[in-house]
């Protein structure tokens, strides 16, 4: 029988509240260093707290140096380092977060100076590239990328840990625990290598399959957090997760799109890019990255309320030449024009390279986006190739699906044939000259 609260008949007594966990206390550390230039002029610590923020982490504080060479042991100086333990003390600072790679000595020296973890920020990514994968294939990724950034970062970690020269029954041949590790490491990366062959054989096969389907492939590419998903989804209702943060989404997606003509094409939503992508994730969504590759026409996606817009767009075409996508054609698609103040165009220097036409719309509200399938289908339009050909009259289908895919400009219907004309794109044309050599052998 319980017992009842006075003044509160019939009510149980409240549970305790569940436990939650409390983020760690975080201080970044911004350095400006020589020979930065793609993306030099971003807000460097406005971006940071921006990551550190998805990740999770509580910003305390944060400081700033100029640095006019890399220190070997610590990247800033002693004065700056001693300013960054005395800022952990004040603060009670759980982590200590920099904004630019640091070496494995760099990073076992201020841990030492400053009594706390010290992250830079590719693991900070890394971090968050865990916590967002949701698909197989990306966590594979996202691990494979996180074991090649910790094994050169493994040395002297278990030093303490030797079993050569500890004593009575411990000398001779064997194993230190840092070898050890590296060995497992290494076998754990080369087992990851060849899972993510087999799943990039069978993405392989699906791209193959999408390619005998002759519809065009349009790929979204931009900076991370700039709309993408937003986009695919007031497009195709694809129901992609949307948050206000970055790299909500890894793992591409594909939907049908249909065009004002009646064309159709696939529309891809890719992985958003960041400056100083760790060059690990880059090798480990090889397979992802593939899409942008392959794709027919990049929709290039551009925050346009955000004041460092034309530093990210430059950012993304420096990774897309890294992984050989920059002669892709492409469209400037201006977004999140709703939330520019009062609505000013884009300044001129914000370009690209191979652009075509822009395009400002506001993905969130809708608008200008008819304007946009316009321009989708004018660049598509402009690929297209002209084919003469003779078809016979008796297979309805054939001509169905070529209305769909195309555009037929002539007919001539003569002794149980039609010599037609149409304009389609490069991968129908292919189908439809191997098709009509089919029909002509076959009568």
């Amino acid at each position: 029988m319980t017992s009842e609260a006075p003044g509160e008949p019939g009510r149980r007594p409240q549970q305790p509240p569940l436990l939650t966990a409390v983020p760690e206390r975080a201080l970044l550390v911004i350095t400006a260093l020589p020979g930065h230039e793609t993306g030099a002029h971003l807000d460097s610590e406005l971006e940071l707290r921006s990551l550190a923020d998805t990740a999770g982490l509580d910003v305390v504080a944060a400081t700033s140096q100029t640095v006019r060479r890399h220190r070997p042991a610590t990247l800033i100086g002693s004065g700056k380092v001693s300013e960054v333990g005395d800022l952990v003390r004040h603060h009670r600072a759980q982590v200590v977060i920099f904004d630019d790679t640091l070496s494995p000595a760099q990073q076992r020296n201020l841990e030492r100076a400053v009594g706390i973890k010290v992250l830079d920020r590719q693991q900070l990514i890394l971090d968050i590239f865990a916590q967002r994968a949701r698909t197989n294939e990306g966590k594979l990724q996202v691990e494979l990328a996180q074991l090649q950034y910790l094994l050169p970062r493994l040395t002297g970690h278990w030093t303490h840990l030797s079993r050569l020269g500890g004593g009575v029954g411990t000398r001779g041949p064997g194993e230190t625990q840092l070898e050890v590790d590296r060995r497992r490491v290494r076998e754990r990366i080369a087992h990851l290598r060849r899972r993510l062959r087999d799943v990039e054989r069978t993405r392989r096969l699906h791209r193959r399959e999408r390619q005998g389907i002759p519809f065009p492939c349009v790929a979204l590419v931009g900076y991370t957090n700039s709309g993408k998903s937003t986009l695919m989804n007031a497009l195709t209702h694809a129901g992609v997760a949307v948050e206000d943060k970055l790299f909500a989404t890894l793992d591409p997606t594909v939907r049908r799109l249909g065009l004002p003509g009646g064309e159709t094409v696939m529309l891809i939503d890719t992985v958003g890019f960041i400056n100083k992508l760790p060059p690990e994730l880059i090798e480990a969504f090889k397979s992802t990255l593939e899409e942008i590759r392959t794709a027919d026409l990049l929709l290039h996606v551009v925050d346009a309320a955000n004041p460092d817009a034309a530093e990210q767009a430059r950012v993304v075409d420096t990774v897309l030449t890294e992984i050989r996508a920059a002669d892709r054609p492409r469209i400037l698609v201006l977004n999140k024009l709703d939330r520019a103040a009062g609505n000013t165009p884009v300044p001129p220097e914000l370009s690209c390279q191979n652009e075509g036409e822009r395009v400002s719309i506001s993905a969130r509200t809708g608008a200008n986006l008819p304007a946009l399938l316009d321009a989708v289908s004018a660049a598509l339009a402009g690929a297209k190739e002209r084919v003469h050909c003779s078809l016979p009259l008796d297979d309805p289908a054939l001509y169905g699906w070529l209305r769909k895919v195309g555009r037929i400009v002539h007919e001539e219907y003569r002794d149980g044939i039609v010599e037609l004309t149409a304009f389609l794109p490069p991968k129908a044309a292919g189908q439809l000259r191997k098709r009509a050599r089919a029909a002509t052998r076959s009568s």
